[in-house]
Protein backbone atom coordinates (compact mmCIF):
# COMPACT_ATOMS: atom_id res chain seq x y z
CA UNK A 1 0.00 0.00 0.00
CA UNK A 2 1.45 3.45 -0.58
CA UNK A 3 -1.16 5.84 1.04
CA UNK A 4 -1.52 9.37 1.88
CA UNK A 5 -2.41 11.29 4.79
CA UNK A 6 -4.55 14.28 4.08
CA UNK A 7 -5.84 16.39 6.82
CA UNK A 8 -9.22 18.96 6.75
CA UNK A 9 -7.56 21.77 8.01
CA UNK A 10 -7.98 23.04 4.46
CA UNK A 11 -11.93 23.73 3.38
CA UNK A 12 -13.20 20.08 2.14
CA UNK A 13 -13.24 20.70 -1.37
CA UNK A 14 -9.63 21.65 -1.31
CA UNK A 15 -8.87 18.39 0.34
CA UNK A 16 -10.81 16.64 -2.43
CA UNK A 17 -8.64 18.32 -4.63
CA UNK A 18 -5.79 16.85 -3.71
CA UNK A 19 -7.23 13.50 -3.00
CA UNK A 20 -7.97 13.48 -6.76
CA UNK A 21 -4.42 14.64 -7.61
CA UNK A 22 -3.21 11.40 -4.74
CA UNK A 23 -5.51 8.65 -6.51
CA UNK A 24 -3.91 10.58 -10.32
CA UNK A 25 -0.72 10.31 -8.81
CA UNK A 26 -0.62 6.89 -8.10
CA UNK A 27 -1.58 6.29 -4.10
CA UNK A 28 -3.65 3.82 -3.22
CA UNK A 29 -5.05 4.53 -0.29
CA UNK A 30 -6.46 7.98 1.19
CA UNK A 31 -6.36 8.49 5.13
CA UNK A 32 -8.22 11.51 6.93
CA UNK A 33 -6.63 12.92 10.20
CA UNK A 34 -9.16 12.59 12.96
CA UNK A 35 -8.84 15.80 14.80
CA UNK A 36 -12.06 17.74 16.63
CA UNK A 37 -9.96 21.14 16.13
CA UNK A 38 -9.73 20.21 12.11
CA UNK A 39 -12.81 19.75 9.55
CA UNK A 40 -15.44 16.19 10.55
CA UNK A 41 -13.28 13.51 8.69
CA UNK A 42 -16.38 11.70 7.95
CA UNK A 43 -17.92 14.21 5.98
CA UNK A 44 -14.66 14.86 4.22
CA UNK A 45 -14.12 11.27 3.10
CA UNK A 46 -17.66 10.81 1.78
CA UNK A 47 -16.67 13.85 -0.72
CA UNK A 48 -13.45 12.04 -1.34
CA UNK A 49 -15.00 8.79 -1.98
CA UNK A 50 -17.72 10.45 -4.12
CA UNK A 51 -14.55 12.33 -6.59
CA UNK A 52 -12.93 9.29 -6.85
CA UNK A 53 -12.82 5.99 -8.03
CA UNK A 54 -10.21 3.47 -6.84
CA UNK A 55 -8.67 4.42 -4.03
CA UNK A 56 -9.19 3.38 -0.61
CA UNK A 57 -10.29 5.74 1.85
CA UNK A 58 -10.67 5.65 5.71
CA UNK A 59 -10.01 7.59 8.97
CA UNK A 60 -6.34 7.87 10.94
CA UNK A 61 -6.92 6.95 13.18
CA UNK A 62 -10.26 7.52 15.06
CA UNK A 63 -10.45 7.23 18.23
CA UNK A 64 -13.42 5.85 20.56
CA UNK A 65 -13.14 7.95 22.83
CA UNK A 66 -14.87 11.22 21.95
CA UNK A 67 -17.26 9.50 19.87
CA UNK A 68 -18.75 5.90 21.14
CA UNK A 69 -17.39 2.82 19.60
CA UNK A 70 -20.70 1.98 18.19
CA UNK A 71 -21.31 4.95 16.55
CA UNK A 72 -17.82 4.93 15.03
CA UNK A 73 -18.85 1.54 13.46
CA UNK A 74 -21.45 2.78 12.24
CA UNK A 75 -19.97 5.42 10.54
CA UNK A 76 -17.24 3.04 9.43
CA UNK A 77 -19.65 0.72 7.52
CA UNK A 78 -21.43 4.05 5.95
CA UNK A 79 -18.25 5.19 4.30
CA UNK A 80 -17.97 1.44 3.24
CA UNK A 81 -21.18 1.61 1.27
CA UNK A 82 -20.84 5.33 -0.12
CA UNK A 83 -17.32 4.26 -1.54
CA UNK A 84 -18.57 1.00 -2.85
CA UNK A 85 -16.88 -0.70 -0.55
CA UNK A 86 -13.19 1.25 -0.21
CA UNK A 87 -13.57 1.82 3.59
CA UNK A 88 -10.47 1.06 6.08
CA UNK A 89 -10.80 1.56 9.66
CA UNK A 90 -7.85 2.92 11.17
CA UNK A 91 -8.56 3.23 14.84
CA UNK A 92 -6.08 4.07 17.77
CA UNK A 93 -6.12 5.58 21.25
CA UNK A 94 -5.99 9.60 19.79
CA UNK A 95 -3.93 12.18 20.99
CA UNK A 96 -3.79 12.13 24.91
CA UNK A 97 -3.08 16.18 24.88
CA UNK A 98 -5.89 16.91 22.64
CA UNK A 99 -8.15 14.45 24.31
CA UNK A 100 -7.65 16.20 27.76
CA UNK A 101 -8.71 19.51 25.93
CA UNK A 102 -11.95 17.72 26.02
CA UNK A 103 -11.89 16.26 28.92
CA UNK A 104 -11.61 13.14 28.20
CA UNK A 105 -9.43 10.40 30.36
CA UNK A 106 -7.50 7.84 27.90
CA UNK A 107 -8.10 5.42 30.15
CA UNK A 108 -6.78 1.42 29.02
CA UNK A 109 -6.18 2.34 25.63
CA UNK A 110 -5.28 -1.14 24.21
CA UNK A 111 -8.02 -2.78 25.49
CA UNK A 112 -10.65 0.15 24.47
CA UNK A 113 -8.91 -0.12 21.33
CA UNK A 114 -9.34 -3.95 20.81
CA UNK A 115 -12.83 -4.07 22.24
CA UNK A 116 -13.85 -0.96 19.59
CA UNK A 117 -12.91 -2.77 16.53
CA UNK A 118 -14.35 -6.37 17.65
CA UNK A 119 -17.55 -4.80 18.25
CA UNK A 120 -17.43 -3.14 14.88
CA UNK A 121 -16.54 -6.18 13.14
CA UNK A 122 -19.83 -7.98 14.69
CA UNK A 123 -21.61 -5.06 14.31
CA UNK A 124 -20.59 -5.27 10.42
CA UNK A 125 -21.25 -8.67 10.33
CA UNK A 126 -24.74 -8.46 11.25
CA UNK A 127 -24.35 -9.18 14.87
CA UNK A 128 -26.54 -7.93 17.71
CA UNK A 129 -23.64 -6.77 20.31
CA UNK A 130 -23.91 -6.08 24.32
CA UNK A 131 -20.39 -5.46 26.10
CA UNK A 132 -19.72 -4.01 29.46
CA UNK A 133 -15.60 -2.83 29.65
CA UNK A 134 -14.43 0.30 28.51
CA UNK A 135 -18.01 1.11 27.31
CA UNK A 136 -21.04 -0.06 28.01
CA UNK A 137 -23.81 -1.27 25.06
CA UNK A 138 -26.92 -3.71 25.29
CA UNK A 139 -28.53 -5.38 22.55
CA UNK A 140 -26.72 -2.59 19.81
CA UNK A 141 -27.27 -3.56 15.98
CA UNK A 142 -27.08 -1.94 13.03
CA UNK A 143 -30.37 -1.57 11.04
CA UNK A 144 -28.72 -2.12 7.81
CA UNK A 145 -26.11 -4.53 5.85
CA UNK A 146 -22.88 -4.51 5.35
CA UNK A 147 -21.27 -5.57 2.08
CA UNK A 148 -17.95 -6.64 1.50
CA UNK A 149 -15.16 -6.62 4.58
CA UNK A 150 -13.59 -3.70 6.34
CA UNK A 151 -10.03 -4.06 6.75
CA UNK A 152 -8.81 -2.40 9.99
CA UNK A 153 -5.38 -0.93 10.80
CA UNK A 154 -4.79 -0.31 14.34
CA UNK A 155 -2.27 2.99 14.92
CA UNK A 156 0.37 2.08 17.20
CA UNK A 157 3.33 3.06 18.80
CA UNK A 158 3.75 1.42 21.87
CA UNK A 159 4.79 -1.95 22.67
CA UNK A 160 1.64 -3.57 23.71
CA UNK A 161 -0.46 -1.95 21.21
CA UNK A 162 1.91 -3.22 18.20
CA UNK A 163 1.56 -6.98 19.71
CA UNK A 164 -2.13 -6.58 19.88
CA UNK A 165 -2.28 -5.43 16.57
CA UNK A 166 -0.55 -8.23 14.74
CA UNK A 167 -2.66 -10.71 16.79
CA UNK A 168 -5.76 -9.93 16.33
CA UNK A 169 -6.13 -6.39 13.51
CA UNK A 170 -6.01 -6.71 9.70
CA UNK A 171 -2.70 -4.25 9.45
CA UNK A 172 -0.74 -1.44 12.16
CA UNK A 173 0.19 1.52 10.90
CA UNK A 174 3.11 2.16 12.93
CA UNK A 175 3.58 5.94 14.14
CA UNK A 176 7.00 6.61 13.82
CA UNK A 177 9.53 8.19 11.14
CA UNK A 178 13.04 6.81 12.26
CA UNK A 179 14.59 3.55 10.81
CA UNK A 180 15.43 2.67 14.86
CA UNK A 181 12.49 3.35 15.76
CA UNK A 182 10.82 0.48 13.03
CA UNK A 183 13.42 -1.96 13.82
CA UNK A 184 12.68 -1.82 17.02
CA UNK A 185 8.88 -2.34 16.29
CA UNK A 186 9.20 -4.99 14.06
CA UNK A 187 10.20 -7.11 16.86
CA UNK A 188 7.37 -6.17 19.00
CA UNK A 189 5.15 -7.02 15.78
CA UNK A 190 6.98 -10.04 15.35
CA UNK A 191 5.80 -11.57 18.84
CA UNK A 192 2.44 -10.43 18.19
CA UNK A 193 2.49 -12.62 15.09
CA UNK A 194 3.76 -15.84 16.78
CA UNK A 195 0.22 -15.43 18.66
CA UNK A 196 -1.66 -14.83 15.28
CA UNK A 197 -4.27 -17.53 14.51
CA UNK A 198 -3.58 -19.01 11.04
CA UNK A 199 -7.64 -18.22 9.65
CA UNK A 200 -7.18 -14.26 10.60
CA UNK A 201 -4.72 -13.85 6.83
CA UNK A 202 -2.09 -12.09 6.13
CA UNK A 203 -0.74 -9.17 8.49
CA UNK A 204 0.21 -5.94 6.46
CA UNK A 205 3.01 -3.47 8.39
CA UNK A 206 2.60 0.19 7.49
CA UNK A 207 4.73 2.55 8.22
CA UNK A 208 2.76 5.81 9.06
CA UNK A 209 5.32 8.83 9.22
CA UNK A 210 5.25 12.69 9.11
CA UNK A 211 6.69 13.27 5.41
CA UNK A 212 7.29 16.84 4.28
CA UNK A 213 9.05 17.52 1.33
CA UNK A 214 10.25 20.24 -0.71
CA UNK A 215 13.14 21.19 -3.17
CA UNK A 216 14.02 23.17 -0.41
CA UNK A 217 15.36 21.29 2.33
CA UNK A 218 14.50 24.31 4.80
CA UNK A 219 11.28 25.45 4.03
CA UNK A 220 10.29 21.27 4.49
CA UNK A 221 11.77 21.09 7.80
CA UNK A 222 10.00 24.20 9.24
CA UNK A 223 6.62 22.82 8.22
CA UNK A 224 7.06 19.91 9.97
CA UNK A 225 7.32 21.36 13.25
CA UNK A 226 3.78 21.59 13.41
CA UNK A 227 3.29 17.51 13.22
CA UNK A 228 6.37 16.70 15.31
CA UNK A 229 4.81 18.89 18.07
CA UNK A 230 2.38 16.71 18.28
CA UNK A 231 4.19 13.60 18.46
CA UNK A 232 6.78 14.84 21.00
CA UNK A 233 4.15 15.67 23.49
CA UNK A 234 2.34 12.24 22.98
CA UNK A 235 6.11 9.96 22.62
CA UNK A 236 6.73 7.68 25.42
CA UNK A 237 9.60 8.17 27.10
CA UNK A 238 11.91 4.87 25.36
CA UNK A 239 11.09 6.87 22.25
CA UNK A 240 12.21 9.71 23.59
CA UNK A 241 15.28 7.76 24.97
CA UNK A 242 15.91 6.32 21.81
CA UNK A 243 16.53 9.61 20.26
CA UNK A 244 17.89 11.43 22.88
CA UNK A 245 15.52 13.82 23.44
CA UNK A 246 15.15 15.83 26.05
CA UNK A 247 11.60 14.72 28.03
CA UNK A 248 11.01 17.96 29.61
CA UNK A 249 10.91 19.93 26.56
CA UNK A 250 8.42 17.69 25.18
CA UNK A 251 6.34 17.82 28.29
CA UNK A 252 6.60 21.25 28.17
CA UNK A 253 5.37 21.04 24.64
CA UNK A 254 2.30 18.66 25.41
CA UNK A 255 1.47 21.56 28.06
CA UNK A 256 1.08 24.43 25.53
CA UNK A 257 -0.46 22.33 23.00
CA UNK A 258 -2.93 21.52 25.93
CA UNK A 259 -3.29 25.32 26.82
CA UNK A 260 -4.08 26.09 22.84
CA UNK A 261 -0.69 27.71 22.67
CA UNK A 262 0.04 25.79 19.27
CA UNK A 263 2.56 28.43 18.60
CA UNK A 264 4.21 28.44 21.53
CA UNK A 265 4.80 24.70 20.67
CA UNK A 266 5.95 24.59 17.03
CA UNK A 267 8.24 26.49 18.42
CA UNK A 268 9.40 24.64 21.05
CA UNK A 269 10.49 21.97 18.21
CA UNK A 270 13.72 21.47 18.56
CA UNK A 271 16.23 20.59 15.30
CA UNK A 272 16.94 16.68 16.87
CA UNK A 273 12.98 16.18 17.19
CA UNK A 274 12.80 17.06 13.65
CA UNK A 275 15.30 14.23 12.91
CA UNK A 276 13.54 11.62 14.68
CA UNK A 277 10.22 12.44 14.53
CA UNK A 278 9.36 13.55 10.97
CA UNK A 279 10.46 12.85 7.35
CA UNK A 280 11.61 16.25 6.22
CA UNK A 281 13.67 17.52 3.33
CA UNK A 282 14.21 17.82 -0.49
CA UNK A 283 12.89 14.64 -2.71
CA UNK A 284 16.09 13.06 -2.45
CA UNK A 285 16.35 12.95 1.49
CA UNK A 286 12.60 12.29 1.92
CA UNK A 287 13.41 8.90 -0.98
CA UNK A 288 16.51 8.08 1.29
CA UNK A 289 14.66 7.92 4.67
CA UNK A 290 11.72 5.99 3.30
CA UNK A 291 13.87 2.85 1.46
CA UNK A 292 15.39 2.85 5.12
CA UNK A 293 11.96 2.54 7.01
CA UNK A 294 10.72 -0.05 4.00
CA UNK A 295 13.27 -2.23 5.37
CA UNK A 296 11.15 -2.88 8.14
CA UNK A 297 7.67 -2.24 7.06
CA UNK A 298 5.60 -3.46 3.91
CA UNK A 299 3.63 -0.47 2.93
CA UNK A 300 4.28 3.15 3.67
CA UNK A 301 1.96 5.84 4.65
CA UNK A 302 2.92 9.42 3.78
CA UNK A 303 1.51 11.60 6.86
CA UNK A 304 0.92 15.29 7.31
CA UNK A 305 2.03 17.59 6.93
CA UNK A 306 3.70 16.66 3.08
CA UNK A 307 5.73 20.35 2.77
CA UNK A 308 4.96 24.14 2.42
CA UNK A 309 3.16 23.67 -0.98
CA UNK A 310 0.46 20.48 -0.75
CA UNK A 311 -0.03 20.76 -4.43
CA UNK A 312 3.39 20.11 -5.38
CA UNK A 313 4.52 18.08 -1.99
CA UNK A 314 1.64 15.19 -3.26
CA UNK A 315 3.71 15.14 -6.67
CA UNK A 316 7.11 14.86 -4.64
CA UNK A 317 5.82 12.87 -2.45
CA UNK A 318 4.71 10.11 -5.04
CA UNK A 319 8.05 9.88 -6.69
CA UNK A 320 10.03 9.65 -3.65
CA UNK A 321 7.34 6.46 -2.88
CA UNK A 322 8.38 5.02 -6.22
CA UNK A 323 12.50 5.89 -5.99
CA UNK A 324 12.23 4.00 -2.71
CA UNK A 325 10.81 0.83 -3.61
CA UNK A 326 12.51 0.56 -6.96
CA UNK A 327 15.73 1.40 -5.00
Amino acid sequence: MHGIELTPEHPVAEIVEHAERAEAEGFDAIFAASHYFNRDPFVTLDRIAAATEEIAVGPAAANPYDTHPVTLASRMATLQEVSDGRAVFGVGPGDKSTLSSLGVEQERPLRRVLESFKVAQDLWAGERVSIDGTFETTDAGLEYDVEGEIPVYVGAQGPHMLRMSAKHADGVLVNASHPDDFAWASDRIAEGLEERPDDRGEFDVAAYASVSVAEDAEAAREIARQPVAFIAAGAAPPVLDRHGLDADAAAEIGAAIERGEFGAAFEAVTPEMIDALAVAGTPDDVAERIEEILAYADSFVAGTPLGPDLEEAITLVAAALDRATRG
